[in-house]
């Protein structure tokens, strides 16, 4: 059975201005239950994750920064949004709901984190409304407890993923795979070990053949035995931070060749879902529901 972490907190609003995105992680289940792709026992209810786990990936100064509220007015800018108790519970279930993905991924060959994907976090930092690194966590967790050896993570979001490349930068076990928009956030970017920086603008078919291209040498390199897919839907035309111009079907498609390279290669999968801001949320959340109706016709 396909297992997908979710709890009332992902949906938790945030101060005036971001409250709008966080919409679609109540909408993204519901969708997926009224039209019968999933039922309530494809879902779980994560719990917060330990601190000795945090502290693998996170800088412990920082992450006592976080758990006291005390992190400085400038690093809460950076982030975006002030801290408060419940966004921090918030980031610790999500990231537990990762971990959680990853054992009945191995078991099941694929596992959902109806949040998450939050890939601005480094080492020692938050930004762009991330807190803490949820598959750089859970990747650092699997090499901690020896249940793999070779990880792969795919991010094709369309901001890089900065925090990630910066926190496996020295780790020859875990493979960083980023696929974005060049003039996008962040402007500073870190170095992964695989970047395609994307032009403004670009379409359907030149981004999916620059993905088959990039996947296969992802793979290829990395020969992995676990992978971690941040499928943000960002990249649609009608995102209003985006600046690329996929369409839905796209989007689908490049869903269909990093779960079928996955199946076809035997290799365990988990999904967090990254971002996604058009203005309709209609189209956030269909485009974020095709990758569980995909993953449910592949893997059921």
């Amino acid at each position: 059975m396909i297992k997908i972490a979710w709890h009332p907190l992902y949906a938790h609003p945030l101060p005036e201005g971001h409250r709008f995105p966080m919409l679609k992680y109540e909408l993204i289940p519901g969708q997926l239950l009224h039209e019968g792709t999933i039922d309530q026992n494809n879902l779980f209810s994560p719990n917060l994750v330990d601190e000795d786990i945090i502290l693998l990936t996170h800088d412990a100064n920082y992450w006592r920064q976080l758990r006291e509220l005390t992190l400085p007015p400038k690093e809460q800018r950076r982030i975006g949004f002030p801290l408060n108790a419940q966004l921090v519970e918030r980031e610790l279930r999500i990231t537990q709901g990762t971990i959680d993905g990853t054992g009945y991924a191995i078991k099941n060959g694929i596992a959902f984190n109806a949040a998450g994907g939050t890939h601005h976090s480094g080492s020692n930092w938050g930004e762009g409304f991330c807190l803490l690194n949820d598959q750089a966590i859970a990747a650092n967790y699997l090499i901690n407890k020896n249940l793999v050896d070779r990880i792969l993570i795919v991010d094709l979001d369309v901001h890089q993923g900065n925090g990630t490349a910066e926190i496996f930068r020295n780790e020859p076990r875990v493979f960083t795979f980023s696929m974005h928009g060049d003039k996008n956030f962040p402007f500073r970017k870190e170095i992964s070990d695989l970047d395609v920086a994307l032009e403004d603008h670009i379409g359907d078919d030149e981004y999916l053949s620059l993905l088959e291209v990039n996947l296969q040498q992802a793979f290829e390199k990395s020969n992995p035995e676990f992978v971690f897919y941040l499928a943000g839907v960002d990249v649609l035309s009608t995102d209003k931070l985006g600046k690329l111009a996929l369409t839905k079907a796209a989007c689908k498609e490049r869903d269909r060749m990093v779960l079928q390279a996955c199946k076809s290669k035997g290799v365990p999968l988990q999904i967090s879902m990254g971002g996604g801001y058009s203005a309709d949320i209609k189209d956030i959340v269909d485009a974020h529901c095709n990758t569980y109706r995909l993953a449910f016709d592949l893997f059921t």
